[in-house]
């Protein structure tokens, strides 16, 4: 199977995925050499820091080879057609991970090749970071009747926690600026996958987003790729800041997260992601033992 959208790996996946990822933290001794000889494609067409990183890591982890390539080397695209890449990499790799700028290109790399391909992050979604945004949430609480408040542009990581959040119980509520709200489709989908109850709210208002929540999430206003909206970005967001007078309309025991890198003082205060409770280094640190309970599932 192939892990392109955060849905692909089912309910039943991903409350399995989230249990192995839970067990791995806690002892990572019995997976270690669970996957011996097997060759992990690691590909970034954008840079990277705790997905190179994590990804790496927990290949060499479990007992596999990462083989890690940049796109000056593939030219995905450009150098070369992206069915060809894939079916010269599926005679070589056991699961083609890809950080991509098109999501429409891992859709062909997953047509084209037999070994499950691996959204690293894409520009409609980011799989793996729903993961380890989950693991973190829960290890603070139960999943099923949980809220977060995600603060910020409707983007990738907003799509992928909307859809996994809901499908496991967790109500997500969504606050952007008009013209940055989640794509519709993609909230619809979110709604038709939640159980237990939950909700997935959009709104403009971010005071009504974090009333009450579990854990408010933010992200950077501008990614990469977006380098010519930041100042249009920056006027929209303002009031969309994560500060200690927002962050307090939260439940009085919520967390913070962000998927880092944070651009501090613009979507998030110092005050909030250095907060006793704030979780992101926690959060970063799941990337890795998510990924590993992710290859071992597929």
């Amino acid at each position: 199977m192939d892990f392109i959208r955060v849905a692909d790996l089912g309910v039943a996946g991903l409350r399995a995925v989230l249990d192995t990822a839970a067990e791995v933290k806690r002892d990572p001794g019995p997976t270690r050499g669970r996957l011996a000889g097997r060759r992990v494609g690691l590909f970034f067409e954008k840079p990277s820091t705790r997905t190179r990183v994590s990804c790496e890591l927990a290949t060499i982890d479990l007992g596999g080879v990462p083989v890690v390539l940049k796109q000056d080397e593939v030219g995905l695209g450009s150098r070369e057609a992206v069915e060809d890449v894939a079916r010269v990499l599926d005679r070589y790799l056991d699961v083609l991970a890809f950080r991509v700028f098109r999501h429409r290109d891992l859709e062909t790399l997953a047509a084209y090749a037999d070994a499950p391909v691996v959204n690293l992050l894409s520009d409609l979604e980011h799989p793996c970071q729903a993961l380890a945004d989950l693991q973190t949430l829960e290890e603070s609480r139960p999943l099923d009747g949980a809220v977060v408040a995600y603060v910020g542009d409707g983007n990738n990581v907003c799509n992928s926690l909307m859809i996994a959040g809901a499908a496991l119980g967790v109500t997500v509520r969504v606050a952007s600026p008009e013209g940055y709200s989640p794509a519709e489709e993609v909230v619809t989908e979110a709604r038709k996958i939640a159980t237990g109850g939950a909700e997935v709210v959009v709104t403009a208002d971010p005071e009504e987003a974090v009333a009450g929540a579990d854990a408010v999430y933010a992200d950077v206003w501008t990614s990469m790729g977006q380098e010519l909206e930041a100042m249009k970005r920056l006027e929209a967001f303002d009031p969309y800041r994560i500060d200690a007078e927002l962050f307090a309309r939260a439940a009085p025991e919520a967390i913070f997260l962000h998927c880092l890198p944070a651009h501090r003082g613009e979507e998030v205060t110092d005050e909030v992601i250095d907060h006793p409770r704030s979780r992101v280094f926690d959060q970063a640190e799941n990337r890795l033992h998510a990924f590993k309970a992710l290859l071992l599932h597929l």
